[in-house]
């Protein structure tokens, strides 16, 4: 046990002088009915493996062989919520047989060691029990719960303001009109913009035990009517402790009605467009036990906080640091042509999530060969595809798997007809540019995707004549120009014959660097503008 003889402690400026501090163990609700949906399978047969995280559970230090509740960041301080006994003075609950809970402060140094606790507010904490809490972004608001005179398990949810200047002087204590009575309100948690409060509460719209609510909050800081989260997340029996990842974009809480390994499971639950929450997934046997595990919340991206009555602690609840070490997962994959299966560098590919934001974007390589290496495990993408030539695609694909892994998948996409249309006076074949190896004359693999459809118009109008003009842009001198676009313009006749077009139908010409579609002597041009200029033109002359 943590003993602090006779110190004056100092938390935001309040001093207190104590005899003997204590911790104890916070309320759970024993409610033991399940929905047909939801399982608890505390002592079952049945497992679950890591389920896509990698959790290292460290003992904080500070553990007793009572029990710490962490509860977020004040001024970089944690709030840890807990029990304690001044001397023989200590007031019992008779719901717990233990000390009232109140709030207590403690240092977190550069690496991560929590100092010793040390009481919060002389003005928070009073003979009742104080439970979570939660701050507003710029912390001069607080929510806080306490419970009521008549039934120390009873919680009601107060809101007080941090008195400018001072040092821990909070004023304008009132109780929020979404109280009730006999009915308990809990573990908040404020997002950060300060416009959401998640809280656990069994009033009237619970489905059933303690059910996770939000409340839109106003500028005036009051709360807007609860709303349940539904079945999605809440079952018969309780889900507490909401808190929300650094990013805001997943909802964490603990439930003891949703499939797990037994007790309370820590689960998390992916927002979609700020509404929809996605079906909850358990984080797996790298942090839940058969045990409890509750109060867990980020401090960082992959760092955070929770408590457990596992085994082999120091007594009741004992607080962890729990280190998501990660898991990695990659997609791999060719992008080709529908028909030829020929290989398609240069496509763009755009990778989003379910919530439509983009995760990453990346062009094929030479070899028509991608690779994504951020994927989460159990998260579903969308896959769009686009290149000069080809219909737009879009792929769906489900990272499946909750270990480390290397998925592969092919993306194959359909062509896009030519287009007849008049170019300066003239009509022409439309359609994407043929490429060369540089400073070459030998078509590309790709391009031939492209003459094939040259060479499809060509059967389907038998009296169609067409002149092959090929174009270079303006580096190197211009007879080597001159003489590469004759070659290329050359290659390009040559492979429609291949395919038996009547050369009687076709002209090549080369016309060098001559006939820019951008002057790139008069001004200075990028490397997309040079390659406008780098191309064979389908002139339709009968």
């Amino acid at each position: 046990m943590m003993r602090f003889k006779l110190l004056i402690i100092i938390c935001l400026g309040v001093n207190m002088i104590i005899g003997q501090t204590s911790f104890v163990a916070n309320n759970i609700s024993k409610e033991t009915s399940f929905s047909d949906s939801y399982v608890n399978i505390k002592n079952s047969n049945v497992s679950i493996d890591a389920n896509g995280f990698n959790f290292e559970v460290l003992d904080t230090g500070i553990n007793s062989k009572f029990s710490e509740f962490a509860s977020g960041f004040f001024r970089s301080k944690l709030i840890v919520v807990s029990s304690k006994k001044i001397g023989g003075l200590a007031k019992i609950d008779p719901n717990t047989n233990e000390a009232y809970k109140e709030l207590f402060c403690l240092d977190v140094s550069e690496s991560g060691e929590l100092g010793s606790p040390l009481l919060f507010s002389r003005i928070l904490n009073t003979s009742l029990s104080e439970d979570q809490i939660t701050f507003s972004p710029d912390q001069n608001t607080v929510y806080y719960t306490r419970s009521t005179q008549e039934n120390s398990l009873e919680f009601k949810l107060y809101k007080a303001t941090l008195e400018r200047n001072s040092h821990g002087n909070w004023i304008d204590h009132e109780m929020l009109s979404i109280n009730q009575e006999g009915v308990s309100i809990e573990t908040p948690y404020l997002n950060k913009n300060g416009t959401l409060l998640y809280f656990s509460s069994n009033m009237e719209g619970s489905i059933g035990g303690y059910d996770i609510f939000v409340s839109r909050v106003g500028e005036d800081g009051i709360l807007e009517k609860p709303i349940n989260l539904g079945h999605a997340i809440n079952t018969t029996s309780d889900e507490k402790y909401p808190s929300l990842t650094v990013d805001g974009r997943h909802l964490l809480f603990s439930s003891n009605g949703h499939l797990g390994l037994g007790g309370h499971d820590i689960f998390i639950s992916k927002i979609i467009n700020n509404k929809t929450y996605k079906s909850p997934r358990n984080l797996g046997n790298t942090i839940n036990t058969a045990y409890d595990e509750l109060a867990f919340f980020f401090a960082t991206e992959n760092n955070g906080y929770l408590s457990s009555n596992r085994p082999n602690g120091k007594g009741g609840y004992d607080l962890f640091t729990a280190v998501n070490n990660g898991v990695h997962q990659s997609l791999q994959g060719v992008v080709q042509d529908l028909e030829t299966k020929i290989k398609l560098p240069n496509t763009l590919l755009v990778l989003k999530d379910e919530d439509n934001t983009v995760v990453s974007r990346q062009s094929t390589n030479e070899n028509g060969e991608f690779k994504f290496d951020n994927i989460d495990p159990f998260e579903t993408y969308t896959i769009t595809a686009k290149k000069e030539g080809f219909k737009n695609g879009e792929f769906e694909f489900f990272a499946d798997k909750g270990y480390d892994a290397n998925y592969s998948k092919n993306l194959e996409l359909d062509i896009t007809e030519p287009v007849i249309a008049a170019v300066n006076d003239e009509m022409h074949l439309v359609l994407e540019n043929i490429y060369f190896d540089y400073a070459k004359y030998t078509i590309k693999e790709e391009s031939t995707i492209s003459l094939n459809k040259i060479v499809k118009v060509l059967r389907e109008n038998p009296e169609m004549k067409l002149a092959i003009n090929a174009h270079t842009d303006i580096r190197g001198n211009d007879s080597y120009n001159l003489k590469l676009s004759k070659n290329r313009a050359w290659s390009a006749l040559n492979y429609l014959t291949n395919l038996g077009i009547n050369k009687s139908r076709l002209a090549s010409k080369g016309f060098g660097e001559s006939k820019p579609l951008i002057d790139c002597k008069a001004k200075s041009c990028s490397d997309e503008e040079h390659q406008t200029n780098r191309r064979i033109e389908f002139v339709i002359i009968e």
